[in-house]
Parts: C-alpha cells; sequence; structure tokens
C-alpha cells in the first residue's frame, strides 16, 4: 500500500514505522491514524520479529489534528477515536514486539502511542503531555494508556494539569525505559529491540498477548489465563526445543528466532 502520511522500512528482521507529517507536528488526523493501523496489520501478519515507531520533525506526534475535527459531529468524533483505539489494541495484539523511538515532544494522543507501545526509548530532549487539563477537551481516551503505564497519581497529574514532563522524569515514572542522548537515541532504540526479540519469535508472540490480556484481570483470574497458556505453549515446537537445549547443555534451534 502506498501511504501518504507514513514511511514504512523493512531492514532485516525490523521494520520501522514512522509518521511523516513534520509539517502537521505529526497529528493524528483520521487519515493518519488509518494508515498507522493498516501498517501495523500488515506487520502483524509478517514475519518481521519487532516493530519501531518513530516520527519525522520536530515532533514526535502532537496527538489529533484539531484541523481534522473543527465542526466534526458526535459520530465523526466517535469514528476517530474508535479508530485510533483499534490502532492502540492492534499495537498490542500483534506478536511482534513494538518500541517507540521518541525524539522529541509526544503529547495527547502522541502520549498514548508511546505508553501503548511493549517498550519506549526517548531521547534528552523528548516531552511528553496531556494538554486537555489546559484546555477544554480533557484527555480522556490518552489517559487509558497512561494510566496502565505509570502510577494513578501521576496519571491523574500528567491529565489534570496539563504539563509536559522530561526524559527523565517520564522514565523515573515509568512512561518510557530509558533516556539516551539525542545522538544515541537510534542506536539505543535498536539495541533494545535486539535484545527483545531473542529466542523464539512464535513464543515471544504468545508472551506478548498473554501479558496485555491478563494484566488488568484480578490475580485468580490472570494465573487462571496464564496457566492455560503457559501450559499450550508447553507443547510447541519451539518449547520442546528449548528444553531439549537446556538438557542437552547447546544452543537451541529456533524456527523462526533471533539470534
Amino acid at each position: 500500500m502506498t501511504y501518504d502520511c507514513i514511511l514504512v522500512e523493512r531492514d532485516g528482521p525490523f521494520t520501522t514505522i514512522t509518521m511523516n507529517l513534520p509539517a502537521r507536528r505529526n497529528a493524528l488526523s483520521l487519515t493518519h491514524l488509518r494508515e498507522l493501523l493498516d501498517a501495523f496489520r500488515a506487520v502483524g501478519d509478517s514475519d518481521a520479529w519487532g516493530v519501531i515507531l518513530a516520527g519525522n520533525g520536530p515532533v514526535f506526534s502532537a496527538g489529533h489534528d484539531f484541523a481534522d475535527l473543527a465542526g466534526a459531529d458526535l459520530a465523526a468524533m466517535r469514528e476517530l477515536l474508535r479508530t485510533c483505539t483499534d490502532l492502540m489494541e492492534t499495537m498490542q495484539a500483534i506478536p511482534q514486539v513494538v518500541v517507540a523511538r521518541v525524539h522529541a515532544l509526544a503529547t495527547a494522543a502522541g502520549c498514548q502511542l508511546v505508553a501503548t507501545c511493549d517498550l519506549a526509548v526517548a531521547a534528552t530532549s523528548a516531552a511528553f503531555a496531556l494538554p486537555g487539563g489546559k484546555g477544554g477537551w480533557f484527555c480522556t481516551t490518552p489517559l487509558v494508556a497512561v494510566g496502565r503505564a505509570v502510577p494513578r497519581k501521576l496519571a491523574l497529574e500528567l491529565a489534570f494539569t496539563g504539563d509536559p514532563i522530561d526524559a527523565a522524569t517520564a522514565a523515573a515514572w515509568g512512561l518510557v525505559n530509558r533516556v539516551v542522548p539525542d545522538a544515541e537515541l537510534e542506536a539505543a532504540t535498536l539495541e533494545l529491540l535486539t535484545r527483545a526479540t531473542r529466542g523464539s519469535a512464535a513464543s515471544k508472540g504468545l508472551g506478548k498477548q498473554a501479558f496485555y490480556t491478563q494484566i488488568d484481570l484480578d490475580q485468580p483470574k490472570a494465573y487462571d489465563h496464564a496457566i492455560e497458556v503457559m501450559a499450550a505453549a508447553s507443547q510447541t515446537p519451539d518449547a520442546r526445543e528449548g528444553i531439549a537445549a537446556f538438557l542437552d547443555k547447546r544452543p537451541p534451534c529456533f524456527r523462526n528466532a533471533v539470534t
């Protein structure tokens, strides 16, 4: 598919999806969201091992495009927010590890993207905000993702105040995994994704999907789900090979493995 808002590049085992509307601060119009959704679905169906989500220009993403929203009726707003939610859910449903590479400001639904990714690496110059608290349209849907990535009171501080936090604070709060100098961002993101995709891709995909299913269940239900997934996974060829390799004291040979 040819895209107008994003770039999709495959390099070896990894695919990079780059928001490419620098003049619009990578704002998330309905068209932009649909393209991101299509790209993530395509990667999910591919043999890629991991995905990097990036942005071109001075801002990682400014969130929803207010020029696209002005005058929109209730049905149109529901369609926009439903499409955005479909994107977020797809990012967590695909088996590949998804890492955000955040070089600059991520605000509102742009911050939601970062919170939704499995992992995130931020440049020192990055910042994060849920600015709806300063205006008339509260960041309710972004707060779903942010509130699951950081402690509740910190999420509400972001949402109520609307004030941005710097990259170091975002790391301390758990919104991103680590902060690196700007010049090291690409290398550090690739290094983390490489480590996060070692081993059996099939096993990791099952594990990722099980994590997002169980994380919001109460503990007994979470264990019930995890038991069934882990028991079923034990019968897969990669699990059997991993056990046999451990007992034989040799490197495992998985069908689709990152070395």
